[in-house]
């Protein structure tokens, strides 16, 4: 492994009988309700928290676990969450999103691929904490901070790193519910960036520090002579609501991450690193609520996987790619292996 360097209620999805066979005909175990999903996959690895205080470590009382031999130990793992659409309107042919659809036919693409329920702010919490922590809209949630556990301290405790980079975040650490350099457009919001309900001044056990939630201009590298060596262990990366699809159009993100991830992507595959596509819901408020989700770098098998997944899927197969105790629901389905070589 490459050493860090630094630089208005929930709705729940309601799905029975998932889709049973994988790539190629392949059976999968369907499952209980509670157990949904056949895992989603891959994770970056090392994503050092930045040049400025440095991500605090904590013991965790849960032991690592083993990881599964079928997933690859990856470098680093990059996780981007769109916003607000339907599987169809993204990976149909004819779609404004030729860049990502090229991706997704050059990695593994999920055809049953759910969030968890309505509205926004919950999922996020479920991909990153395995929990909804209590919260049902997109408000500010009480009883900040939050000190369950999750996918960043895990990383931390581990010996790994994390951190996130928001589009349009104004500084480090910043704490603000929004902002925005356009009066009357959205931009930056909170409640797409779930690690903030963990940041204190000194973290305690699951909590986060201010250096783990930077800016993604300036500090992400974009270019293709960028330095993606001195990425963390697990990177999250937030367009702001003009690049996510929520507030701009589809042909607007898909030129944003084909500028700003697209030389990642290409470098990955070659880097023994992995980038994943996902969103957050669909854009109906219906209890369907089916998503693209995709995955492309090192180490995929190209194809169109057809086992149910949720976010509580792909959260399991990045913990048990760096062998970490599974948290909250994520404890409770398989990780996704077979889109692995």
């Amino acid at each position: 492994m490459t050493s860090p360097r630094f630089s208005g209620s929930s709705l729940h999805l309601p799905h029975s009988n998932p889709e049973p066979a994988g790539r190629a005909g392949q059976t999968r175990p369907r499952g209980s309700i509670l157990r949904r999903a056949v895992g989603g996959a891959a994770a970056f690895a090392a994503i050092a928290c930045l040049t400025l205080a440095g991500c605090l470590k904590h013991a965790d009382d849960v032991p690592a676990q083993a990881r599964p031999a079928q997933l690859p130990h990856y470098n680093h793992v990059v996780v981007v969450i769109e916003e607000n659409h339907t599987a169809d309107s993204i990976m149909s042919p004819g779609s404004p999103a030729p860049e990502m659809r090229a991706l997704a036919a050059g990695g593994a693409s999920f055809t049953q691929s759910y969030a968890v329920v309505h509205p926004s702010q919950p999922n996020y919490l479920a991909l990153f904490s395995g929990s909804l922590q209590g919260v049902t809209d997109d408000s500010l949630p009480k009883g900040l901070p939050f000190t369950a556990p999750n996918l960043g301290a895990s990383l931390l405790a581990h010996g790994y790193t994390f951190c996130a980079y928001s589009d349009s975040l104004p500084s480090p650490g910043f704490e603000g519910e929004q902002f925005t350099t356009h009066p009357g457009i959205n931009e930056y919001l909170r409640k797409h960036c779930p690690w903030v309900n963990w940041q204190v001044a000194s973290p305690g056990k699951n909590q986060l520090p201010a250096s783990v939630n930077q800016p993604f201009a300036g500090h992400f590298p974009t270019k293709p002579d960028g330095d993606f060596d001195s990425l963390p262990t697990v990177a999250f990366v937030i367009p702001d609501e003009q690049h996510d699809m929520h507030d701009g159009s589809i042909a607007a993100s898909d030129t944003w991450l084909h500028e700003n991830l697209g030389a990642y992507a290409e470098w990955a595959k070659t880097h023994n690193s992995l980038l994943i596509v996902t969103w957050d819901e669909d854009d109906a408020m219906t209890p369907v609520n089916r998503i693209p989700t995709f995955f492309y770098g090192a180490h995929i098998k190209p194809g169109l996987y057809r086992e149910h997944i949720t976010h509580y899927s792909v959260l399991r197969t990045i913990e048990d790619i760096f062998s970490l105790p599974p948290v909250g629901e994520s404890a409770e389905v398989p990780p996704i292996t077979n889109v692995f070589d």
